[in-house]
This record gives structure tokens, sequence and C-alpha cells, in this order.
């Protein structure tokens, strides 16, 4: 199965894509995660990237093409995966159709997230990070339970993004509506499209997605089944 989590920045699709790797087994490809890994890198692609994210603006289509064209080589794509970022244009909606023909598969579905501007905007500026290990943390939803002490690693210093910045984060849903939202009516177009509110609970929006893609009872496949053919006989 091969399905495309949209929705802005801040709408959860990160958090429910890892979900539907760890308890579907499909895997997850965050371009957000591969460019921001490409950033750190210093390499002169990776600089690109990170002077246009730090600006709230979206990186060009060549660079995210050549990242997901990669990444769907890999064996770890073979039971499935799920594209949480990509793609963001029209344009990339027509490079991803075409390297999914190349290799003789399809889109199976495109799940929506949808919330609103103000509740984005209070999930994303609040956000921050230890800076030593990476656990995340956010000023209203969930502090460290002991001030300035991180809960995983004892880490007393943290850090934010600098595209969560609030004037960072009303740039990025203005690019959002103007660059994705057109996918909208271009995937509806074709019958697979579903739209879900993820203004809820976490566990509402993950149970609503299983219906609505009819994976209720789908689990990881089994990498290895040796302890099943040792119990035999």
């Amino acid at each position: 199965m091969i399905i495309i989590l949209l929705g802005p920045p801040g709408a959860g699709k990160g958090t429910q894509a890892q979900r539907l790797e760890r308890e579907h087994g499909l895997k997850q490809l965050s371009t957000g995660d591969m460019l921001r890994s490409a950033a750190k890198s210093g390499t002169d692609v990776g600089l690109r990237a990170k002077e246009v994210m730090d600006r709230g603006e979206l990186v060009s289509d060549d660079i995210v093409v050549q990242i997901i064209a990669e990444a769907l080589t890999r064996d770890e794509c073979v039971n499935g995966y799920i594209l949480d970022g990509f793609p963001r244009t029209v344009a990339q909606a027509g490079a991803l159709d075409a390297m999914l023909e190349q290799r003789g598969t399809k889109l199976n579905a495109v799940v929506e997230i949808v919330v609103p501007e103000d509740v984005l905007v209070e999930r994303i500026s609040g956000r921050f990070a230890c800076a030593k290990c990476g656990a995340t943390y956010h000023d209203k939803f969930h502090l460290p339970k002991k001030d300035c002490v991180c809960d995983e690693c004892g880490g007393t210093e943290f850090v934010r993004r600098d595209d969560d910045r609030p004037d960072a984060v009303r740039q990025r849903l203005k690019v959002y509506k103007a660059q994705t939202e057109p996918l909208l009516p271009y995937y509806r177009e074709r019958g697979i499209l579903i739209r879900i509110d993820g203004n809820r609970p976490m566990d509402e929006v993950a149970a609503e997605i299983d219906r609505q893609l009819g994976i209720e009872n789908l689990k990881p496949p089994k990498c290895d089944d040796g302890d099943a053919a040792g119990t035999a006989g």
C-alpha cells in the first residue's frame, strides 16, 4: 500500500506516519527529516535547502524529487510506504506519478489532515527539544517533569527550530495554502482523497485514518518466521 499524508505544518502528519509504520509496517518517508539531515550535513545542496527552510519557504522540486526517487529504491519500502511531506506541489505530484508508473506501482490513497490555522500556530511555535538527545517538548502540552531538565537524558540545554517561530510558522502556512492546496482537487478528481478532522485527540485521528483506509487489521510483516517453524510438530 502506498499512501500520501497531506496537511499543513503541525497537522500531525509525522505522528500518524510514525504510528502507521509501527502498527502496520508501512515505511515512513519524511521529506522534512531527510531535508533537515541534508541541511546538517553541510553539503552544497543541504546548505541551499537550509537557507530556504529557514525563510519558511519550500525547497525546490528538483532537490526533493531526487531525494524521494532514491528512497523508493530501498528494500525497506517493498511492503508499502507513507509519503510524509511529499508531494507538495502539482509538479511534484506529476513527478511522483512518473516514478510510480516506472516502478509498476500505483498510489492507493491520499489522506488530508485538516486543522484550524490558530491551532497550528499554537502547536508549532510552542515546540522545543533537548539539545543533547533530541527529546521533544511543548510549552503548553508537554513540559519536562522537572523544570529545565530533560526527562530522557537529564540534559539542561534546549533548542527551538528557527522555522518554528510564530512569524515563520505563519509564512509556512501561507506557502502551504498557495502551493500545496491545489493538490486537493488533483487527487479528489481521481477519487483517492480522504479528509480527516485533525483537531481531535491523537487516538481518535488514528482510528479514523485506519477505518477510512480499511487497514484496522493490517499488521507489520514478520521479519523471520523461524519461530513459527520451530514450534511446528
